[in-house]
């Protein structure tokens, strides 16, 4: 099946994202095509689709972000359309802009309102303009005017980036002795990461939770909301937990959300899938961005609606109109697996996945690039699994979600697994006492429980059954701190931690 002459498709990406992007389109009779970086040559992805392309060597900036190599790519295997994914270059508009102009399908929002939403200045403009809440602030993020806006606010403020995301030029400010120091520090970080030094402020919120709208919208003007994610579980600004519904959510929040959601991507001609983000406090919600492409925690509005996003990306794009949503079923959750140490603020970690165990069973879905010898490195993103659970209540989904993380067993790199568990398996959460300081609140420091001779135990049988090449084995050269050791990754092999 081809709709407008769409027949091969390329992923503009890597890992999990790009797997899951495959797997759709092929469900749709699209041919895919994969790029890869020196560093992925024998990635899964690669490996899993029609043909794949090499687009340079293992740095980012040469490879996936390197917009020539990948319209060259596109343009020599014939692919008729590219999707972005989420993360590099998916929210950029000259990438857009460069795939419409080589008379390749975009599968995303056009270049224009990407570019309009992207700047936040720009977008808090345009929901102020249609009486969508905004948190007060100040475009001007001088050192006099911080401290003007400071005095009418009150301490905390919040510094955030003009341009980009992640938590990347943000800073809190408690009081004036910090405010100049964290206005240079901002504006030097948001250059670096993102190009464009600019900075604005706002008033820190004390106790918000962190509740986005996923939107889907078609070229022909219909715009269709499907509910909403808690995203409150955050460290450094980053989610590591989501979950739908928003648990404890008034409906009639919720429907005022939505409302607010819809008229907004209305408002900037919004097309594809998108997510408008608030922060709530009690009853009242802010906005907070608008996040122009497919997020990561797109499965748990998957499995709530009995859709498949990424689908109705490809029709929508293809010129399709968009489909109008079922009712939601029952809850689900998501747990981002990291390749970091939460015992050592999530210092990232690198490594080779030597042993690798999955979950599975009924309202268990699990989206991973990985298999054994998977290398994991420091070039890209440390997101290794999406572990999600759904089920007729929160509750039945939250007991999924921690059976789940209990059965996950990867060693080589140590991950977040057993924090993930910990935080679930947490009368907190049950509780569902979300705000975006969960983690500073319930969890300010963390260690795995300490099993040496356990672990010791089970080391010692799996590197006498061969799961470990001889090169990661401990040996007088490679102490247990080392990111290779399985001694020291023990700590990311959750079976030992089951309670």
């Amino acid at each position: 099946m081809a709709w407008r002459g769409l027949k091969k498709l390329l992923i503009a990406n890597r890992g999990e994202i790009a797997l899951r992007i495959i797997r759709s389109a092929r469900l749709m009779g699209l041919k895919t095509v994969a790029v890869y970086s020196d560093a992925d040559a024998g990635s899964a992805h690669a490996a899993a689709a029609d043909e794949a392309r090499l687009i340079g060597p293992a740095e980012a900036a040469l490879s996936y972000l390197n917009i020539e190599a990948i319209i060259a790519a596109a343009k020599s295997s014939g692919a008729d359309a590219i999707h972005p994914g989420y993360g590099f270059l998916s929210e950029r508009p000259e990438f857009a802009r460069a795939v419409k102009k080589a008379g390749i399908i975009f599968v995303g929002p056009s270049a224009e309102v990407m570019a309009a939403l992207g700047d936040k200045l720009a977008a808090r403009r345009l929901a102020a303009q249609i009486g969508v809440p905004t948190v007060p602030g100040s475009e001007i993020a001088g050192a006099d005017a911080a401290r003007s806006f400071a005095g009418q606010a009150g301490f905390p403020i919040l510094i955030k980036a003009v341009a980009g995301g992640g938590g990347r030029g943000m800073r809190v400010v408690a009081d004036q002795s910090q405010l100049d120091a964290a206005l240079e520090a901002a504006a030097r970080e948001a250059k670096a990461a993102f190009g464009d030094g600019r900075i604005f402020l706002e008033k820190y919120l004390a106790r918000p939770r962190h509740v986005e709208v996923q939107v889907m919208g078609d070229e022909h003007g219909k715009l269709v909301a499907l509910g909403e994610r808690e995203c409150s579980i955050q460290r450094r600004h980053q989610k590591i937990i989501e979950e739908s519904p928003a648990p404890g959510l008034p409906d009639a929040t919720r429907e005022r959300m939505i409302e607010a959601a819809i008229r907004l991507a209305r408002a900037a001609g919004y097309r594809s899938a998108g997510t408008v983000e608030f922060l709530v406090e009690g009853n009242d919600f802010y906005f907070l961005e608008v996040n122009a492409r497919l997020q990561v925690e797109h499965p748990v509005t998957e499995l709530r609606f009995g859709c498949d996003l990424v689908a109705e990306q490809l029709r929508i794009a293809a010129g399709e109109h968009v489909t109008e949503p079922r009712a939601p079923r029952g809850a689900a959750i998501e747990c981002r697996i990291y390749a970091e140490d939460a015992a050592r603020d999530f210092w990232p970690a690198t490594g080779r996945v030597e042993h690798l165990n999955l979950p599975a069973g009924p309202g268990v879905r699990v989206d991973t690039h990985l298999r054994p010898g998977t290398p994991i490195s420091a070039y890209y993103d440390g997101l290794l699994v999406k572990v999600i659970s759904a089920g007729e209540t929160r509750e039945d989904a939250r007991r999924r979600m921690v059976l789940a993380l209990g059965e996950f067993a990867l060693l080589g790199v140590t991950n977040t697994a057993a924090f993930l568990r910990d935080v679930v398996d947490s009368s907190a959460f049950a509780e569902a006492k979300l705000t975006t300081g969960f983690l500073h609140n319930f969890f300010p420091s963390w260690q795995p429980p300490e099993h040496g001779l356990e672990a010791a135990l089970i080391a010692a049988v799996l590197v006498a059954d061969g799961a470990f090449s001889p090169a990661s084995r401990p040996s007088d050269s490679q102490p247990a701190h080392d990111a290779r050791s399985p001694w020291d990754d023990l700590k990311g092999f959750n079976l030992w931690s089951r309670r």
